[in-house]
């Protein structure tokens, strides 16, 4: 009996290692120290005590099981950059410069060209917020998930210097509430997609007319990195006084995180379009539409206030980073909460 009997596989993860290491060189930053394959990822924090006071923010989730979709697609090139947005973005909300990220894939059987794929996909979506991938870890689970599954989540951790961390500490009533495009149900509410929709190649293979794609291509769509947007803002000279960030519990439980008290945010539906991809599981799923504003972001990725002044130019700001944004709301006196009308 040895360990790869045991069903670990010493060697594919070695293979595995090699074969993302060319994925892994290209989300390289100056501050990084030593390579990959050591026991800890090295980052020198030589720029940051350039900073007055500098703050580390941290981020860590996954992407839920909208894992399931890659497994039965076989497509596993993008659920790696759904790993990094959801915590980059994070952070990003916070008014924070991602400065690195850690990978932790769990699976049942090491296939090094599947892991590396998951990998490229990590790496990308490094790329897309300027963060360094300095490690990570494979881990084989056998007799704890099936052979072909397997599960990913990581971490990121940023800084800010801390005056210009958002905090909504200075939000008030006549603040404006910008939001940017999302590119469709991002990493959040699969588990009730799941139950709409048959999870099978045939059905994730059929094309929608409304979608102009199949449904596992909308699906399956990365989550957008929205990192550069918020810099860009920052370097346009807006303050940004209140941000969210809509992932899990949609508009009804993240507007209201970006709030303060005695402020309610009021958001317009009809101020931005909304995916055919809502409207389809709306309708398949018979889902009310409270429901749908509380499970899914529904076409809005991040929500930021600013003062009216600076409406224009952080519009400008944002396109600039190629994203779409759109006047969607205001902030009014009041409980602090949120009004969809």
């Amino acid at each position: 009996m040895d360990y790869k009997k045991a069903g670990v596989d010493i060697e594919a993860g070695y293979k595995s290692v090699e074969l993302m290491k060319e994925h892994v060189k290209k989300t390289m930053r100056e501050e990084v120290l030593g390579g990959l394959g050591g026991f800890s990822g090295a980052f020198s924090l030589a720029k940051i005590k350039e900073m007055d006071e500098p703050v580390l923010l941290s981020g860590t989730d996954g992407c839920g099981t909208k894992v399931k979709l890659a497994f039965v697609m076989d497509k596993h090139d993008t659920i790696g950059i759904d790993a990094v947005a959801m915590c980059v973005n994070d952070i990003a909300c916070a008014g924070g410069e991602p400065l690195f990220f850690l990978d932790y894939i769990a699976c049942g059987k090491n296939y090094p060209e599947k892991i590396a794929t998951i990998v490229s996909g990590v790496a990308e979506g490094c790329l897309q917020s300027d963060c360094a991938l300095i490690g990570g870890e494979t881990a084989e689970h056998p007799g704890l998930m099936p052979e072909d599954d397997y599960d990913l989540a990581g971490f990121a951790v940023g800084v800010c210097d801390k005056k210009d961390l958002i905090t909504g500490q200075n939000l008030k009533e006549g603040d404006v509430l910008i939001g940017m495009a999302s590119t469709g149900v991002h990493s959040n509410g699969f588990s009730l997609v799941r139950k709409v929709f048959e999870i099978s190649r045939e059905s994730l293979d059929t094309y929608y007319d409304s979608l102009g794609k199949t449904l596992g291509e909308a699906l399956l769509a990365p989550t957008r990195i929205y990192v550069k947007a918020l810099k860009s803002i920052k370097n346009a000279g807006v303050t940004v006084k209140a941000c969210s960030h809509i992932t899990g519990g949609g508009f009804y439980e993240n507007i209201p995180r970006m709030l303060i008290e005695g402020t309610h945010a009021v958001i317009e539906k009809d101020s931005y379009p909304v995916p055919p991809i809502f409207d389809l599981i709306a309708k398949n799923g018979q889902i009310e539409e409270q429901m749908m504003y509380n499970t899914f972001n529904m076409g809005l990725g991040m929500v930021v206030a600013v003062d009216p002044a600076d409406v224009k130019k952080t519009m400008e700001a944002i396109r600039a980073a190629g994203d779409t944004p759109y006047v969607v709301g205001h902030i009014e006196a009041g409980e602090k909460g949120v009004t969809l009308k």
